[in-house]
């Protein structure tokens, strides 16, 4: 049977392909599309390239100028906001909302905080607030550095399996991020971002008007529990928090138009009645 996600997936990446750029000696990816209208900076989580947000591009693209990312695979929190900030210079961005999801958010957190002069906007999704004792739980408890990379990809996949039992209405949506972390993220990139939450830095005080803060969550995140989403509200304080009542820990996959729907809005951008769709999406 075709996955119809990954198969839409594959025909944005043919059209779309990811261009390599070297930035402070490391090698990052790079899909650009769009020319015009506001900048948005797309950074991934831990299963994902920068084309995993290829529905949120895709219905964006025409009205406004959109960057995803993909990690290099060595470096971390700090060392990657600094890149950001060099590859928003190259490409000419001097503001730019930057939406990040899960590690994503925790790195564009940090970048926020270390360059507010780039940042207008930030949008903090399905992410959290701290790494404290985040190296005592699994996979981050292993030895990221020697473990058997087929045991730290088994681990993962024991967890989507159990997402999938659970959510059996998500299975393309499992198939699609079990593609991701079985190869398409390649050994060292997957070491790198666990590496990069495992030995993270804290964050720094984020200067930024609350009126530019924006949170995402969904209610059945399993990776999010919901004492970790009140403190990342708590910390950041925006000034419109979302909240999925189902979506899980991707909800840019998983309800693709609600997504656009709240990015059309923190761009400034009409929103499309289509966008809203069908399903609840709570503004607190």
């Amino acid at each position: 049977m075709t996955n119809g996600l990954i198969a839409a997936r594959d025909r944005f990446a043919a059209h779309h392909p990811e261009q390599r750029i070297q930035i402070n000696g490391r090698e990052w990816g790079c899909v650009q599309a769009g020319g015009t209208g506001p900048a948005l900076l797309l950074i991934p989580g831990t299963l994902g390239r920068g084309d995993i947000f290829w529905q949120q591009i895709e219905a964006l693209k025409d009205r406004a100028r959109i960057i995803a990312v993909t990690y290099p695979k060595s470096g971390g929190i700090a060392e990657w906001a600094d890149d950001l900030a060099e590859l928003c210079g190259r490409i000419r961005l001097d503001r730019v909302t930057v939406l990040g999801s899960s590690l994503g958010g925790y790195l564009a957190q940090y970048f926020a905080a270390n360059f507010p002069r780039i940042v207008e906007r930030l949008i903090a999704a399905n992410t959290l607030h701290s790494v404290d004792g985040i190296a005592a739980r699994p996979p981050y408890s292993s030895d990221l550095d020697n473990a058997p990379i087929e045991e730290l990809r088994a681990g993962f996949g024991r967890g989507l399996g159990v997402w999938r039992d659970a959510h059996p209405e998500q299975a393309e949506l499992v198939d699609l991020l079990m593609a991701e972390v079985g190869g398409r993220i390649p050994e060292p990139e997957l070491r790198a971002r666990l590496n990069a939450l495992k030995r993270g830095p804290d964050l720094p005080t984020l200067d930024l008007p609350k009126e530019h803060i924006a949170t995402i969550e969904s209610a059945d995140d399993p990776l999010i529990p919901p004492p970790m989403r009140d403190a990342v509200r708590a910390r950041l304080e925006p000034s419109v928090a979302y909240r999925f009542d189902w979506g899980g820990h991707f909800p840019y996959v998983a309800r693709p138009d609600l997504y656009v729907a709240l990015l059309e809005e923190q761009l400034g951008l009409p929103v499309t009645r289509e966008s809203w769709g069908q399903g609840q999406l709570r503004v607190r």
